[in-house]
């Protein structure tokens, strides 16, 4: 595995950390959700070759941004926000969510969490664009 890219989508602003194997943050962000600022987001995780994409609350808030990032070919997993909400209470004591806080979690949540569905692209395998548990 190559780099984590924890992703914290809101309406307009989206946050990403993106974390190696160890933990260790190799890059961050705050990204508009508009065109330009997709595309800024894109450019700057396109600098890291073997990459998957952590999105919190791929089935609400992060689904636009998520299906965005599946239809561009990137790999991504959704992270339940209550799964990111443990680790950010575990890591600082609190469940106060910052937009950086917010990023590192999630993508720690998805470096130590096993078994995270894979988002699919609708009318594609997986049918319908909902988050879910690859086949074994």
């Amino acid at each position: 595995m190559g780099v984590i890219i924890g992703m914290d989508p809101h309406k307009r602003p989206a946050t990403i950390e993106v974390i190696d194997e160890q933990a260790k943050v190799l890059a961050a962000g705050r990204y508009g959700t508009d065109k330009a600022g997709y595309a800024d987001m894109l450019a700057a995780a396109r600098k890291f070759a073997d990459r998957v994409w952590a999105v919190e609350g791929c089935n609400g808030i992060g689904r636009h941004l998520a299906h965005r990032l599946v239809h561009d070919g990137e790999i991504v997993s959704g992270v339940p926000p209550k799964l990111s909400a443990q680790v950010r209470v575990f890591a600082t004591g609190n469940g106060r969510k910052t937009d950086p806080a917010g990023a590192h979690s999630v993508a720690l949540a998805a470096l130590r969490a096993p078994g995270l569905v894979q988002v699919r692209a609708r009318g594609g395998p997986g049918g319908d664009g909902h988050a879910r548990r690859p086949p074994r």
